[in-house]
């Protein structure tokens, strides 16, 4: 039974929760044993409670007893990224700076994943301070190579078949690496779109919450809950309430597709180069080829610029508080070099994104997607990270992002598929994505 059950997408397991053919202590118990069988060697997860985790599902199954009403994951176990503030579980952002610390109140995003009847299992294992220093995680596909970073436990969780839903966030290419190279789904919505309160804060313009699972189905399930205003998050304002299962409809249609390069195209391996000029070839009609304006070269350095003094502002503190010992020499440098940067070149980086979102939406309004790699190659050494320099445009915009799991390269490993839209266009781009699944089928 418990086999079974750890393959069991979300969307299934709670219409089976919801009729009463599988309990949520069940589920939670399924997932917990995948934990005990696989964490020891991937170690997604920082934290974990199996005792208040079954609790939980507990109290779940005695609400659909008493006849109470079911919110959409009623009695579904989810994961979150330690950077996400939780009453119950110290979050500590994968950094010795944070030690102990014990939030007062849920972030937004748990709130609502609680309100909508979720077990929160645990939290999984983020990069220092959600930047690019490694933590313990392991590849469920080759212990010897990198998750991605920064939601490094979250992509992995989900991957290893511990739990069907996990949250992590995205400044540069957090959400979209990872889910590449461990071989799951990994969204990125539009800037704004779901609240970023009580999560770690790197920079306001470029922070995302994402989502991490193995079908669109359960991707479309968290978002339904999660997209919405926050007076916590101003740039959530006038955000309203959607049914983004409903861009599933299965449509037949072929959509319109773009192949985007970007200007560092020759930064990807060559057999990552090759296999998206091979699938550019088999889409066809439904793909033409389009090459982006040498004004959007400038996006690498203005991201940069931004993210820089941005996480100076925000970090910049509790670093200096917490003296060299307690955080590593990458994140110092970068935080020193934030501190460096004059307003008036930060106020230009702004100006330069600004422009660039809006020659994006104009070049690209009539396109269902972009089709572009989710990052150079496959994942890399345990040593490092990854580079996200093919998420950085896109994060820069603001615009949503999709990795697929279309794709397999160098050794068989993972070669995510990124799939890119207009901004707020994240229905349209969902049932794109739904559209190329069902035509490519994952590998």
């Amino acid at each position: 039974m418990k086999n079974e059950l750890k393959t069991l997408s979300a969307v299934d397991a709670a219409a089976k929760i919801a009729s009463g053919a599988l309990s949520s202590e069940q589920y939670v118990q399924a997932c917990l044993a995948q934990i005990v069988a696989r964490d020891g060697d991937v170690r997604a997860f920082v934290r974990l409670a199996a005792d208040y985790a079954i609790q939980q599902a507990r109290e779940r199954d005695k609400q659909r007893i008493e006849g109470r009403t079911l919110g959409a994951l009623h009695g579904i176990p989810v994961a979150l990224k330690d950077i996400f503030d939780t009453v119950d579980f110290t979050t500590e952002n994968g950094s010795k700076l944070y030690t102990d610390r014990k939030p007062k109140q849920d972030a937004t995003a748990v709130a609502r994943l609680r309100a909508a009847g979720a077990v929160i299992l645990g939290k999984t294992v983020t990069t220092e301070c959600a930047f690019y220093f490694p933590g313990a995680t392991r590849n469920p596909h080759d212990p010897t190579r990198t998750p991605g970073g920064s939601s490094s436990g979250s992509a992995a969780a989900v991957a290893a078949g511990m739990v069907p839903l996990a949250l992590g966030s995205q400044t540069n290419g957090s959400v979209i690496r990872p889910a590449a190279f461990c071989g799951v789904i990994g969204m990125k919505p539009s800037h704004g779109l779901i609240s970023r309160a009580r999560v770690l804060a790197l920079s306001g313009h470029l922070d995302h919450v994402g989502v991490f699972a193995n079908t669109l189905p359960d991707v479309t399930l968290a978002l339904d809950v999660l997209v919405g205003s926050d007076p916590d998050d101003p740039d959530t304002n006038g955000v309203e309430k959607s049914s983004f299962a409903h861009a599933l409809t299965g449509s037949a249609k072929e959509p319109r597709l773009a192949f985007v390069r970007t200007p560092i195209w020759n930064k990807a391996d060559p057999s990552t180069r090759t296999a998206f000029e091979n699938l550019a070839k088999k889409l066809g009609s439904a793909i033409v080829e389009i090459e982006l304006p040498g004004r959007f070269a400038d996006a690498w350095p203005a991201h940069r610029t931004i993210m820089a003094a941005d996480m100076a502002k925000n970090l910049g503190p509790a670093a200096e508080r917490g003296g060299k010992e307690k955080s590593s020499e990458i994140l110092r440098n970068f935080l020193a070099e934030g501190r460096g940067i004059q307003p008036e070149r930060y106020r230009a980086a702004v100006e330069e994104a600004e422009g660039l979102s809006a020659m994006f939406d104009e070049q690209f309004k009539d396109f269902e997607g972009i089709l572009t790699p989710a990052a150079i190659g496959v994942a890399p050494s345990i040593e490092t990270t990854g580079d996200p320099m093919f998420c950085t445009l896109w994060t820069l915009l603001g615009v949503p992002a999709i990795s697929l799991p279309l794709l397999r390269g160098d050794g068989g490993l993972p070669l995510g598929v990124q799939l890119v839209g207009c901004k707020g266009e994240d229905e349209r781009l969902l049932r794109t994505a739904d559209w190329l699944m069902r035509k490519l089928k994952p590998v």
